[in-house]
């Protein structure tokens, strides 16, 4: 069971001259009036009864009173919290007459219910960073969130590349006529080489028919000479008349071989590797960027698949409010930023996260409600109503959603000093005076 205040007692401290008051166990209890009339001096003396000595106003006591401060708060707990004499001495005494000091309050009082602003007034990150730390896994959603960030720098650096990448590839000149393979100049000078190699051959030949056409002339002219060595001259003819006969059908076949092709080829081997190279390289460009752009996706797949992660993380912690979360490093409520709730919702949230933070503590103390309309007063009020929590705050107003009213220091409508102000839980949702 979580403990709320059940009374309060305080004389001469600050603005206080003497005030009584029972809040509502449950619900929003407003304490309204006009400036600088002792309401925010209430809470003051309350955070300092309960919350020691770092919580004592530097002008603790009344101007102008003679006697010293005086704190009375009893807790539903059954302890009573009291602040007397010249030093305002610390004494709390349990249900059976036991003394003890601050270390038993410090069990059960939050300290950001004492200073509930001190949260509200914080930084995204700082609200986050509270609201991890309570539900117990801030180390974890710091290294998923690093995990993240490092692959999506990651990403978007490989993604610039990619499209580089491709911009690079997309401009490259490209030559479909043109082979996929550098042409070898040495290949073709050896096919032009065999080929005069072959020619040489016709022309020794050639060459060897004019030899035997002479030798023949000749034999033919020693004929008529030599007439005494016809028989001899006439065998040595008929034999270089075969010879030849075969010599002439034999260059008869020859045919030369054309290099033209082969040297238009050489002229152009240059200009045809310059176009394989060409589409060599833009072949390769856009492997690469074909290659980054996987990794593009690869990337987006980790990304999604760590924030996949995340979010179970979140979606299975103990949130103190439903539909608190954080995003990019900062709390979110129903999806908006702090910046974004409203006033009754950023109440809501920062006194659910005291809650959470000490679930003993079931009061936050509010100052400076005046900002509220009345139907968000409403709303905060309805929800402390169904959470069992209780708040008592202050408002510049004396209208009747102020259930109690202070006025030179004292309580208005009180017969006397020692008659408590009793402000009961809400029956209906009415705004009157001293029914909330």
């Amino acid at each position: 069971m979580s403990v709320k205040i059940v009374g309060l007692e305080a004389e001469n401290v600050k603005r206080i001259k003497a005030v009584r008051i029972a809040p509502a166990a449950t619900g929003l209890t407003v304490i309204g009036g006009d400036n600088n009339q002792g309401k925010t001096s209430v809470l003051d003396a309350i955070a300092w009864a309960l919350g020691g000595e770092k919580y004592r106003p530097a002008a603790a006591a009344r101007k102008g009173s003679q006697a010293s401060p005086h704190l009375r708060v009893e807790l539903s707990n059954g302890l009573v919290v009291e602040r007397r004499g010249k030093n305002s001495a610390l004494t709390v005494t349990d249900p059976s007459g036991q003394r003890d000091g601050q270390t038993i309050l410090n069990e059960f009082v939050e300290q950001l219910a004492l200073d509930l602003p001190r949260f509200m007034a914080a930084s995204d990150r700082e609200k986050a960073d509270t609201l991890l730390k309570i539900i117990g896994v801030g180390d974890k959603l710091v290294q998923m969130d690093h995990e993240i960030k490092a692959l999506y720098d990651r990403r978007t650096a490989i993604g610039q590349i990619a499209r580089q990448k491709q911009s690079y590839a997309d401009e490259m000149i490209e030559y479909p006529e043109a082979p996929d393979e550098p042409v070898s100049a040495s290949e073709l000078i050896r096919q032009q080489q065999e080929i005069l190699a072959r020619n040489g051959e016709n022309q020794r030949k050639r060459m060897k028919l004019a030899q035997l056409e002479e030798q023949e002339r000749q034999l033919s002219h020693r004929v008529d000479e030599l007439a005494a060595a016809l028989e001899d001259a006439q065998k040595s003819l008929a034999a270089a008349h075969k010879d030849a006969s075969d010599a002439r059908k034999s260059a008869a076949d020859l045919q030369d071989e054309s290099t033209a092709e082969l040297e238009a080829a050489l002229r152009s081997v240059e200009e045809t590797n310059r176009k394989v190279r060409a589409n060599q390289d833009k072949e390769r460009a856009e492997d690469e960027a074909r290659e980054y752009a996987q990794q593009y996706k690869d990337l987006t797949t980790a990304i999604e698949n760590r924030r996949a992660d995340r979010t179970a993380l979140l979606d299975g912690a103990d949130m103190p409010l439903p539909g608190l979360s954080v995003e990019d490093g900062a709390l979110t409520y129903n999806g908006l930023r702090w910046s974004d709730c409203s006033g009754s919702e950023q109440l809501r949230i920062a006194t659910a996260v005291v809650r959470k933070l000490n679930p003993q503590c079931g009061f936050v103390l509010l100052d400076k409600l005046e900002q509220m309309d009345l139907r968000t007063l409403r709303e905060f009020g309805d929800w402390l109503e169904a959470e069992g929590l209780q708040a008592i705050a202050t408002r510049v107003s004396t209208g009747g959603e102020c259930q109690i009213i202070i006025e030179d220091g004292r309580v208005m409508g009180a017969e006397t000093a020692d008659e408590p102000v009793v402000v009961s839980p809400p029956t209906a949702r009415t705004w009157t005076k001293g029914a909330f």
